[in-house]
C-alpha cells in the first residue's frame, strides 16, 4: 500500500481514535488491547498507530523486559498487574502475558507444565479482568515465513533498525513450523466469548494497520463525546520577549 493512500486512510481514524481516548476519560473506562504476533509482524508500528496521537499520560505501553530473579518467583500474572489501566487511561501490551505460550515455551524458557497451567489460567484471568469492567481486545498480527525473513534482513542490513534485531529473533529463524503449533494450541485454549482473538494479515504492514484500527474503533460502544469547551481570551498586553542565546546554523555538514 503506498504512503500516500495509508496517510489518507489513517487520518479520520486518527480522529475517531482520539474521539475514543476523549470517551475513555469522560466515563472512566479502561481499555486493554494486546498486540502478538511473530518477530517482525509489525507490533510496534500498529501500536505507534494508535498511540501517536494521543496524550501518552493517558495512553501507555507495556513493553516488559525479560522477568527478574524475584519476577520468576512470582505467580505468573502477577508482574502484569501493575501495567494495567486505571479510570480514564489505554494500555497497549508490545507482547503480553501471551509471552508463555509463544516465546517461552518454544525456546525451551518454560517447560511443558509451567505452559500448560498458563493455558488453563489465561482465560480465568482474562475473564476477571472482563468482569470488572475492563474492554480486553487481543490481536495476533500474523506474516508468513517469505516477509519475516525480508524483514529481519532489513533489520540487518539497517543500522537504524539493527537493535531490533536480538539473538533470539535469529534463533527463532528455525523454528517457524514450532511457533505456528505453539499459537494454534494458544488460540484453541484462549479463545474465548468474553476474550476472544482477532487474527489480522499483516504482510502489508500498511493495510494491516489499517484493518486493525477499523476493528477496534468498530467494537467500540458509542464514543460520541463533546470536546471541552476552552475559552482562550486575548491577553491583553503583549508578551514579554525574553532574550536568549541563538545558536548560528551550521552551514555545512558531512553529506553537503
Amino acid at each position: 500500500m503506498k504512503s500516500r493512500d495509508y496517510k489518507a486512510a489513517l487520518a479520520p481514524m486518527r480522529e475517531e481514535l482520539a474521539a475514543m481516548a476523549r470517551w475513555a476519560q469522560a466515563t472512566g473506562q479502561r481499555i486493554v488491547v494486546l498486540f502478538e504476533g511473530r518477530d517482525t509482524a509489525g507490533k510496534g508500528g500498529a501500536i505507534r498507530a494508535v498511540s501517536e496521537k494521543l496524550n501518552p499520560r493517558q495512553c501507555h505501553i507495556a513493553a516488559l523486559a525479560k522477568p527478574t530473579e524475584a519476577e520468576q518467583s512470582q505467580w505468573y500474572f502477577q508482574r502484569y498487574f501493575r501495567h494495567l489501566p486505571s479510570a480514564g487511561e489505554i494500555v497497549l501490551f508490545d507482547r503480553s502475558w501471551y509471552n508463555r505460550a509463544g516465546v517461552e515455551k518454544v525456546m525451551g524458557y518454560a517447560d511443558a507444565p509451567q505452559v500448560a497451567r498458563f493455558l488453563e489460567q489465561a482465560p480465568t484471568f482474562e475473564k476477571m479482568l472482563v468482569d470488572d469492567g475492563i474492554l480486553l481486545f487481543k490481536y495476533w498480527l500474523g506474516t508468513d515465513q517469505a516477509q519475516q525473513e525480508e524483514r529481519l534482513r532489513e533489520r540487518l542490513d539497517d543500522p537504524l533498525k539493527r537493535w531490533k534485531l536480538s539473538p533470539v529473533d535469529l534463533a527463532a529463524r528455525e523454528k517457524y513450523d514450532a511457533y505456528t503449533e505453539a499459537r494454534e494450541a494458544m488460540l484453541a485454549a484462549t479463545h474465548t466469548e468474553w476474550a476472544p482473538w482477532t487474527l489480522v494479515d499483516f504482510n502489508d504492514q500498511k493495510r494491516g494497520r489499517l484493518t486493525l484500527l477499523r476493528d477496534l474503533l468498530d467494537r467500540l460502544p458509542d464514543t460520541r463525546v463533546a470536546p471541552p469547551q476552552i475559552d482562550f481570551p486575548p491577553l491583553g498586553r503583549e508578551p514579554k520577549v525574553e532574550r536568549y542565546t541563538v545558536i548560528e546554523p551550521i552551514e555545512s555538514f558531512p553529506s553537503d
